[in-house]
């Protein structure tokens, strides 16, 4: 009876299902349109909670500066932590600062050192995590939560399947990234889930000099472009 009665209001529901189509497509054009006169940028990922007083804070803070040193810009989820202190190197250096923000409970707000014309906001998830992987020549992936998990494993499932070109990946923090490091090579790999290759997607480090390093040989090799 419950499916019945719920059933009576399924037409208007698909109503408004198909107008939001527009929304999205609408978040899509600014998205692109914006974005796509910046230039190549580097994503930087971690978490929103991460206080200025925290080692990593300091260090995305740096590696955003010596990003921008090498001429990209940095692109953030736009909010507080780790975001901040990445959009917050990178502005203070003069560099390109974008912020991709999304309004979410508790913890989201725009921080203060993206770039006015550069901060773009979005409604859908999906949306803004097509605009983190079109134009980024590469991912820093700082310590952060279920959202920079969830980033993280979907620019490898991109890369994996060749829906877009490899990237670099860079995972920041040993100690913190190598119980999952561990986990993908001692249960993924050994149960066949993914191949010896797919290893090689990520790597691993702990200064913003490594980063540089990885950028630099990476792209030594491999034109600049957007991803797809």
């Amino acid at each position: 009876m419950r499916a019945e009665k719920e059933y009576k209001n399924w037409n208007e529901i698909k109503t408004n299902d198909s107008w939001a189509v527009f929304k999205i497509m609408g978040e899509f054009v600014e998205g692109y349109e914006k974005l796509a006169k910046i230039g190549p940028c580097v994503s930087i990922f971690g978490s929103a909670r991460t206080p200025a007083d925290n080692p990593y804070y300091a260090l995305a803070q740096r590696i955003a500066k010596r990003i921008t040193d090498l001429g990209f810009g940095v692109i953030t989820g736009g909010g507080p932590g780790i975001m901040e202190a990445a959009n917050k190197g990178a502005y203070e250096n003069g560099g390109v600062s974008v912020g991709l923000n999304i309004e979410l409970p508790f913890e989201q707000q725009s921080n203060p050192y993206i770039d006015k014309h550069n901060s773009i906001d979005f409604d859908y998830f999906f949306v803004r995590k097509v605009m983190f992987v079109k134009y980024a020549q590469g991912f820093v992936v700082m310590p952060g939560g279920f959202g920079t998990l969830d980033e993280l494993f979907e620019a490898i499932t991109l890369i994996q399947t060749k829906k877009v070109d490899k990237f670099p990946i860079i995972l920041v923090g040993r100690e913190f990234w190598v119980g999952l490091v561990d986990w993908i090579k001692n249960t993924l790999a050994k149960e066949r889930n993914i191949s010896p290759d797919d290893l090689k997607l990520i790597e691993v480090v702990d200064t913003e000099e490594e980063v540089v390093q990885i950028l630099n040989k990476f792209y030594d090799q491999f034109a600049i472009s957007p991803n797809f």
